[in-house]
């Protein structure tokens, strides 16, 4: 293991009350669906991504996998911390991370998220609208404010949905704005769209902050930092571009701005994705007019909501624990009456799959146990980290 990790993961460990790697008792297993994750994934996911970004701060994008352990593992590593609400920066001010060290992205929030943020020490505010930048000099004064541009859908498999943004003259309008307003007006930020899986999705959006920073300068207006957001993938049933694809197009942009400049990011996805394991158990196995079904106590709304929301194109990798020769399509679903609970078609698992066997699946450290609900009784997964 190299020094490096060795020495996170020895810190780490006492925090939590981890030693080594530990299997989870069976026992524990059969009464919820649990979430390992692998800390030594986290620090060489985040290890390789500042690899591929040499020029680029990373913060986290807290709202990806919220687990204090997971949290705990990043700060000891040295990430950054992004959030998109005030319970998030106090579960972090929880772990010793000041306000001052986080950047706070949702360019649209209640007026009291604000206030309550600028008390711990946050300082730095994404917005898009005049409404919000008036809002941030009520409740927030002086504070820094970078303008979330708007970005177009391209390659990515929970592409933008255009809720957010501006273009480029609405930028420099807001920017300006911000100054008149006793703000500072200290950058430009995006979000290419969730799991993308074209680097060039990156090429437009660092034009248009070239241009917002060549603009401004006839104003006297320097900014402090590009934020190129988050949405790098990572690899579930089929492989994804390197992270070290995305570097490139970004290196290349980056030295081709009008002047140095602050760049930040907002890994969360291909930080902790790989991380995670799911370990659920069947509950039984029926052959039906539509093909064989295995039935699970993981639920689409206890974890695998993403399957919905990316139209089934997110595929998890999925085997399970009896790993027999003659295998079989299954179509795997939850314990819920809800029709829609169905996370996974046409699988090819053990043929002889019965109930009380364990079904695995891969990939599951981001956006999942962060949407658990307790939809028809049944309650969330247990994260483990290990």
């Amino acid at each position: 293991m190299r020094p490096g990790l060795q020495r996170v993961l020895s810190a780490v460990r006492p925090l939590l009350g981890v030693k080594g790697l530990p299997l989870l008792d069976i026992s524990l297993r059969s009464q919820v669906p649990v979430l390992e994750m692998r800390a030594s994934r986290i620090v060489a996911a985040l290890s390789t991504f500042r690899r591929a970004f040499p020029q680029v701060k990373p913060f986290y994008a807290t709202k990806c996998n919220s687990d204090e352990g997971v949290l705990k593992v990043l700060k000891e590593a040295g990430c950054g911390f992004e959030v998109a609400s005030v319970e998030e920066v106090k579960t972090l001010a929880a772990l010793g991370v000041p306000g001052a060290d986080l950047m706070f992205s949702n360019p649209v929030r209640a007026r009291e998220q604000t206030r309550e943020a600028a008390r711990t020490g946050v300082y730095r505010f994404a917005v898009d609208s005049a409404d919000e930048l008036l809002r941030v000099a009520d409740e927030a004064p002086g504070s820094c404010v970078s303008v979330r541009l708007a970005t177009k859908p391209q390659g990515s498999v929970v592409p933008s949905e255009g809720k957010f943004g501006v273009d480029v003259a609405g930028a420099m309008e807001l920017l300006l704005l911000a100054r008149d307003l006793a703000l500072v007006p200290y950058g430009v930020t995006f979000h290419m769209g969730s799991q993308s899986l074209s680097p060039a999705a990156l090429e437009a959006p660092l034009d248009d902050a070239a241009e917002v920073m060549s603009g401004l300068t006839r104003s006297r207006i320097r900014l402090q930092l590009v934020d190129i957001g988050g949405g790098f993938p990572a690899a579930y049933e089929q492989p994804v571009p390197s992270l070290a694809a995305f570097g490139r197009v970004a290196a290349t942009k980056i030295a081709n701005l009008p002047y140095p400049i602050g760049v930040a990011a907002e890994p969360g996805r291909c930080l902790v994705a790989e991380a995670g394991t799911f370990r659920c158990r069947v509950i039984g196995v029926a052959k039906r007019p539509s093909g064989w079904w295995v039935h699970t106590d993981l639920s689409v709304f206890h974890g695998m909501m993403e399957v919905l929301e990316s139209g089934g194109q997110l595929r998890y990798p999925i085997w399970d624990s009896r790993a027999s020769s003659t295998r079989r399509s299954y179509n795997v679903t939850g314990p819920t009456c809800d029709g829609q609970d169905t996370f996974a078609t046409n699988v090819l698992l053990s043929s002889d799959l019965r109930e009380g066997d364990e079904i695995l699946v891969g990939s599951a450290g981001a956006y999942t146990s962060v949407y658990a609900s307790r939809f028809n009784g049944f309650p969330p997964p247990q994260v483990v980290l290990c």
